[in-house]
């Protein structure tokens, strides 16, 4: 089955996961560009994190499969996310690959269906598989190494987690249910 890619970049010249905004309010990103052509898509926290860790996991298997190839240098400079943000969708699955015969790592993403409008309800519409958006982006592996290292910050400065429960703690502090009523809100 041939698939249609709403974003289809042979070769990215900038790829990212980042977030905008304050922690515990951001908007997570994969962006890339191609040419003039830039892909926004929304992503969650957890879909970067779980990105980045298996970027690293792929960058090693290969290191250690083809002990041939050049090493993927890391980078001098983290990606940055390009102005204007424009998203294009949300991202509801992500899958990575490597293209042996060019050396370039793909990632794949599919996006989440959207409602149905009003007019697409009465019709009966449903979103099928094949109509849900999806971008296809080809990368290095130096690239996708800074993709996964800025991920990595971006996640990390979030939030900090509360020792006794887990749950983020805002800057107003945090009330711990482990605590049971016994103590203070914590604040960090």
């Amino acid at each position: 089955m041939d698939q249609h890619f709403t974003y289809d970049f042979e070769s990215v010249t900038h790829i990212v996961a980042d977030a905008v905004g304050q922690p515990g309010r951001r908007t997570f990103f994969l962006q890339a560009r191609q040419g003039r052509q830039v892909a926004s898509l929304i992503v969650e926290k957890q879909q970067v994190a779980a990105l980045a860790a298996s970027v690293l996991q792929l960058l090693d298997e290969l290191e250690s499969q083809h002990p041939d190839l050049d090493p993927a240098v890391s980078p001098k400079q983290l990606p940055r996310l390009e102005e204007p943000i424009v998203p294009a969708f949300r991202v509801g699955q992500l899958g990575l690959g490597y293209d042996e015969g060019q050396d370039l790592m793909v990632l794949m993403a599919q996006g989440l269906p959207t409602e149905p409008t009003e007019e697409e309800e009465e019709e009966g519409h449903v979103a099928m598989q094949e109509d849900l958006p999806r971008a296809r982006f080809f990368a290095t592996r130096t690239q996708m190494r800074a993709l996964s290292e800025r991920a990595l910050k971006s996640v990390e400065s979030g939030r900090p987690e509360c020792p006794l429960c887990g749950r983020p703690i805002d800057a107003a502090g945090h009330f711990c249910p482990r605590t049971n009523g016994h103590a203070y809100p914590l604040a960090f």
